[in-house]
């Protein structure tokens, strides 16, 4: 039998002391890594697994005074409106030829052609939307008079309250909204 060394037992305890303050530091370090992992990791997972927090969208923009409509006399009106694509709200400018007819209807047409969707205008010598683009023709109510436009021009669905004129959805001449 070896004898006992007297400095055995102190220097056990400075083992046991430097493992248990490096088990410390090691769950310290895991702890600050949790820490980042889940600042960085929750929201990447919000943004990815939940749909973004969408606004009601108005269905129905003002655009403008039905008062300064005179009977059978198309009026380009411009006016702004919110476009949702996912997490990103952009306005847009938009027009509507508008056009009071007899009995105290209000037509609003979107703005393109239906043959390319070029930009027409109301061409007052003839009483007419005209197209430059090709030469589509369309009466006062949006029918095709000649061309090759193949259908009626879009149409906005259109609300009155008071005075002023709102427009909705733009619906295709086949019924779709676009």
């Amino acid at each position: 039998m070896s004898p006992k060394i007297g400095n055995v037992q102190p220097f056990q305890s400075a083992v046991n002391e430097s493992v248990a303050r490096r088990n410390v530091l090691v769950g310290a370090i895991y702890a600050m890594w949790a820490a980042i992992s889940a600042a960085v990791g929750l929201p990447t997972l919000g943004y990815l697994l939940l749909p973004p927090k969408l606004k009601p969208q108005q269905g129905w923009t003002e655009i403008g005074d039905v008062t300064r409509l005179s009977p059978g006399v198309p009026v380009e009106m411009m006016f702004r409106r919110n476009r949702t694509d996912g997490w990103k709200i952009t306005s847009e400018k938009n027009t509507a030829w508008v056009v009071r007819l007899t009995g105290n209807t209000i037509l609003a047409f979107g703005p393109q052609c239906t043959h390319l969707g070029c930009a027409y205008h109301w061409d007052e010598t003839r009483n007419q939307f005209l197209c430059p683009c090709h030469n589509s023709l369309f009466s006062v109510d949006g029918k095709v008079i000649s061309g090759p436009a193949p259908r009626p021009l879009d149409r906005y669905a259109t609300r009155i309250q008071g005075t002023h004129l709102y427009v909705g959805l733009l619906q295709t001449g086949a019924g779709k909204h676009a």
